[in-house]
């Protein structure tokens, strides 16, 4: 089932999840783990992120310097096909822009849609400063908006290569993000929000947010999206603090704010009662959310279930 339609049959809002692959030689078992403990909680999808590939320096011994470049987290589309074949449980990859060519991406929807996986989140994706190298057959998506246009092409069976007679269109639902705290790249939210909408309008179904941990961002950013038109259901996306370096690392990396209250909490407490503290206040921002109307709520996992898990089980009962 599409995403965009397990929310127009929801009759409450609707719990999902992201988890990542493992790194490269890692084992899967334990990703596929963290979606037997989801398993029992009727997750109506999860995503899966994507990583295009990095540069990495290496020593050698004698002291010259090795670049290489490779994808540390590989797997995106075999553990979609896992999760939706094993479980039952539709999955939604991640397709970027950075580190892909429009024809590589083609390829991989092409796959996704043999695998019978009809999903996917758009998304410009980071920075790995490994530009991918273009060949003169070869283009690249700049924008998630110029990502989301290609997918909507396929839908409707328009393919890169334009001599293609009686082409099958895909069915992908397609989902983006959203800042409710404006991107870093944005000079400004309206700009973002304006932005934004050139997704939706390029043919995305849905946004998902980034991480906040202040629930009246969710709720303007709500408002000046609806102002500027952009009608799908907007899902807000949580992250659960459970360290302190969580104070740190989340806002350098993320580009979100820690409440004041929040941070003097976790800072003040002992370090076995830190997860206690984001797990209590992630509770409480998903039920003001809910409150608020939100469609459901996204939860980002990294790898361990058991903090989200916390937090779900009160929602449910």
């Amino acid at each position: 089932m599409k995403v965009i339609e397990h929310y127009e049959r929801a009759t409450e809002p609707l719990l999902s999840y992201e988890i990542i692959p493992p790194r490269r030689g890692g084992s899967v078992a334990q990703v596929l783990e963290i979606v037997e403990a989801l398993a029992p909680y009727d997750p109506p999808f999860i995503d899966v992120t994507s990583h295009s590939a990095e540069a990495s320096y290496e020593e050698m011994p004698d002291g010259s310097i090795r670049r290489q470049v490779k994808r540390k987290r590989p797997g995106t589309l075999g553990l979609c096909a896992a999760i939706q074949h094993r479980f039952g449980i539709d999955a939604v990859p991640h397709v970027l822009c950075r580190g892909f060519t429009r024809e590589e991406t083609e390829d991989a929807l092409i796959e996704l849609n043999y695998l019978g996986i009809h999903n996917v989140l758009a998304v410009r994706g980071d920075d790995t400063g490994t530009p991918k190298v273009e060949r003169p057959e070869r283009t690249v998506n700049d924008y998630a908006c110029d990502l989301v246009g290609q997918i909507a092409a396929m839908n409707r069976g328009e393919y890169l290569d334009e001599g293609l007679l009686d082409a099958t269109p895909t069915d992908f639902c397609i989902g983006v993000g959203g800042y409710p705290e404006k991107h870093e790249e944005a000079p400004n939210m309206t700009w973002d929000v304006l932005h934004l909408k050139r997704k939706v309008d390029a043919g995305a179904d849905y946004v998902v947010t980034q991480m906040f941990f202040e629930t009246q961002h969710y709720i303007d950013f709500v408002e000046r999206c609806r102002d500027v038109g952009i009608t799908v259901p907007i899902v807000p996306g949580l992250k659960i603090l459970t360290t302190r370096r969580h104070l740190r690392s989340l806002p350098r990396t993320f580009k979100v704010e820690i409440p004041e209250s929040l941070a003097a909490e976790v800072e003040a407490a002992r370090d076995e009662h830190i997860p206690s503290i984001g797990v209590e206040w992630a509770r409480q921002q998903a039920e003001a959310l809910m409150d608020a109307g939100a469609p459901g709520i996204h939860f980002y996992i990294m790898s361990d279930p058991q903090h989200v898990l916390r937090v779900v089980e009160p929602l449910r009962a």
